[in-house]
């Protein structure tokens, strides 16, 4: 019996999804939960997705702004995003049980910008005012000891204190391309200015902007799914648009789709943010099968394996 539902044609991003740092920053707080038993409190979202704070709520999580939040005698985790020093010195303080899930990629930009302060530069750090990435590692100098530049405005009006000892670091999760433009207009005006040793944009991020540029072009519509406040989900719509897709969209979960507003589509694409979980992909597949005829391409730019330990207090 042939189908009556129109055809469409899913391009679905690979890799997508939970990357290394998400998968080891759930595990600690997994491992937090088998170990000490609930609760364990968790200083702000484990990582930027409802589904995965919310299951962990489940088994025994609380999840908490701040430190005082917390009572002393109960283990705390603190995010993938990273902390500002003064976090776990306050934990320390109070003889607290702490595990630190911050992301190795981001542990690895902290250790540059403390590096540059030990040598006199002026760091500058390219990033997301707010985030909360950004705001642990400016937390981890000195008040002042960093500017923010988040807009090639901002690189091109900046005045350095001495332009023969400047340094600058990234945020992880940033458009590959708008970085490059940033830098492009500092390095041009600042030649002598010290750079990363390896890019601090993260694998996963790069990986997932280089498989949406590469199905962008060809789907009538592209679906990220992540969270408003992900960064690395809220570039891959950027992203997206600016490869050619002629629109995209941020979405939770398949429940967020209008339907009624998608209109005549043969092609779609879809991807994940790196803290996205992999069942809200196939949710949102099985959605469109619903509705559609659907036939399925992978769009592969590289495969991915790299795991990070977990720290030994839950190893």
């Amino acid at each position: 019996m042939t189908s009556t539902r129109p055809k469409l044609t899913i391009r679905l991003a690979a890799p997508r999804g939970f990357c290394a740092g998400v998968d080891r920053a759930i595990q600690i707080v997994e491992r937090a939960l088998e170990r000490f038993g609930a609760p364990v409190y968790v200083r702000h979202e484990i990582v930027h997705n409802r589904h995965v704070v919310e299951r962990l709520e489940q088994m025994g999580a609380i999840f908490v702004e701040e430190l005082d939040e917390c009572p002393d005698d109960r283990p705390v985790v603190f995010s993938a995003h990273g902390v500002p020093k003064q976090v776990p010195a306050e934990a320390q303080r109070r003889n607290m049980i702490y595990v630190d899930a911050t992301c190795p990629l981001v542990s690895k930009v902290h250790v540059e910008a403390q590096r540059h302060e030990d040598n006199g530069d002026e760091i500058l750090l390219i990033g997301h005012a707010g985030h909360p990435e950004v705001i642990g590692t400016m937390g981890q100098l000195p008040e002042g000891s960093m500017t923010l530049i988040e807009t090639i405005e901002d690189a091109q009006a900046f005045q350095p204190k001495d332009e023969n000892r400047l340094a600058f670091v990234t945020q992880t999760t940033l458009s590959v391309d708008d970085t490059s433009a940033i830098v492009d207009v500092l390095q041009a005006r600042f030649p002598g200015m010290k750079a990363p040793h390896k890019e601090d944009i993260c694998y996963a991020t790069t990986n997932r902007q280089a498989a949406v540029k590469a199905l962008a072009p060809h789907s009538d519509i592209v679906f990220v799914i992540g969270a408003p406040n992900s960064s690395n989900s809220v570039r891959l719509v950027e992203v997206a648009l600016r490869a050619g897709a002629p629109r995209a969209q941020l979405v939770s979960c398949a429940a967020d789709v209008d339907w009624d507003e998608l209109g005549p589509v043969e092609t779609v694409g879809i991807t994940a943010g790196a803290s996205a979980p992999e069942d809200l992909v196939q949710g949102l597949i099985e959605a469109f099968k619903e509705r559609f005829d659907v036939t399925q391409e992978d769009v592969r730019v590289t495969d991915e394996d790299i795991v990070f330990k977990l720290p030994r207090a839950v190893a």
